[in-house]
């Protein structure tokens, strides 16, 4: 997180800025898991109850349908500071707080390898 963040900012990859970042980010995995187990509920709320082999094959094939919203709501909160975003945010921030701890140098010196790795050399023919 603290990598991406700095990268985000457009600062030197270097561990001294990777420290003075954020361990949370919002299009994190768990904020993603997070809001997708909201909109699964809310989705799921919906398709009401009928036999146990329906329900299993509406719930799969309602997946992709929950994993999109989920999609673009966390793009939506990672790149946007509106009122709204913080909100959608807050509460899987809230669990990073649970499921991530600070990061030694050693930890920072490999992301920033990682991250180093997979940065397009020219930023504007972005392939990945």
């Amino acid at each position: 997180h603290k990598t991406i963040a700095c990268y985000e900012a457009a600062l030197p990859l270097t561990v001294e800025n990777c420290r003075q970042q954020p361990r949370q980010h919002p299009r994190c995995g768990t904020s993603f898991l997070f809001i997708f187990m909201f909109v699964s509920i809310l989705v799921f709320a919906l398709i009401g109850r009928y036999a146990v082999w329906i329900n299993v094959l509406l719930r799969l094939a309602l997946l992709p349908l929950v994993a999109g919203i989920t999609y673009e709501i966390t793009r939506f909160a990672g790149r946007s500071d509106s009122k709204l975003a913080c909100a959608l945010s807050k509460p899987g921030l809230a669990l990073q707080n649970l499921t991530t701890a600070e990061p030694d140098d050693d930890m920072l010196e490999v992301s920033i390898a990682a991250m180093e790795a997979v940065i397009p050399e020219n930023a504007g023919d972005d392939e990945w």
